[in-house]
């Protein structure tokens, strides 16, 4: 069996409150599908499913299981199984060259220096980017940042890619450049974002709103509806009322 064949991702009940409010609430699904979308508006708790999924935070209620681990509770499990691009670069990346950024990651899964240096190049080669080893984080464009983090977790080798609107803020050939390299790579994705377009040819999709899943089904259908939605409530003359 590949390495991406037998991993379900399996949410019971799954709530998250932040500050006395239920970011998440009653969240129940279980996937194995190899390319997964959840599309919702912005503050329907998208980021923060990603960031439950990933194991950055703890759930309030309810469980969660990625290939059969809590995200959460066994952070090596974790590191082996899940990687997550974020919608900012400048909130994933941490260290001043290219180089040391991408070896971060390897070298908290056990590689030594040698070890990680030799992957690092070799993630870098595959990506015709050898030349950026030494470039200062500094020095490069929001795109070029993008596609640093991409390569540092894929370097981890992932099972699960988790994509938290990875291509906001980004111009079109930008955006087409980073989904090709995105669709390329031998792992399951988990693509959050509230445009459709991004979602389009997706396995399975999920719509989240005000914290709950309103419906599952094929790309098809959940954009459909999804989308006629959004542009009933874009005809409303006051959409104060939408604040959550």
């Amino acid at each position: 069996m590949s390495e991406t064949g037998d991993l379900t991702i399996r949410l019971d009940d799954l709530g998250y409150e932040a500050g006395g409010r239920a970011v998440l609430s009653g969240l129940t699904l279980q996937s194995s599908a190899r390319r997964i979308g959840v599309v919702g508006r912005n503050g329907s708790g998208k980021s923060t499913l990603a960031r439950l999924l990933a194991g950055l935070i703890a759930p309030s209620s309810g469980h969660i299981s990625v290939a059969g681990h809590d995200p959460y509770r066994d952070r090596r499990a974790a590191l082996k199984t899940i990687g997550i691009l974020f919608q900012n670069p400048d909130h994933q990346i941490i260290f001043p060259r290219v180089a040391e950024e991408i070896s971060f990651g390897l070298r908290q899964q056990g590689l030594d220096k040698a070890q990680a240096s030799q992957r690092t190049e070799a993630i870098l080669t595959s990506f015709d980017k050898l030349h950026w080893k030494d470039a200062p984080v500094t020095a490069l464009s929001q795109g070029q940042k993008h596609l640093v983090c991409m390569m540092s977790v894929l370097a981890m080798g992932p099972r699960l890619l988790i994509l938290d609107e990875p291509y906001a803020g980004l111009d079109i050939p930008t955006r087409r450049q980073l989904s090709r390299h995105l669709h390329r790579a031998d792992t399951r994705l988990l693509h959050i974002s509230h445009d459709p377009a991004d979602l389009a040819d997706y396995d399975q999709l999920f719509w989240l709103d005000r914290g709950t899943i309103v419906q599952q089904g094929t790309a098809a259908e959940v954009l459909r509806d999804f989308t006629a939605e959004m542009d009933r409530l874009g005809e409303l003359d006051d959409i104060a009322d939408l604040a959550r």
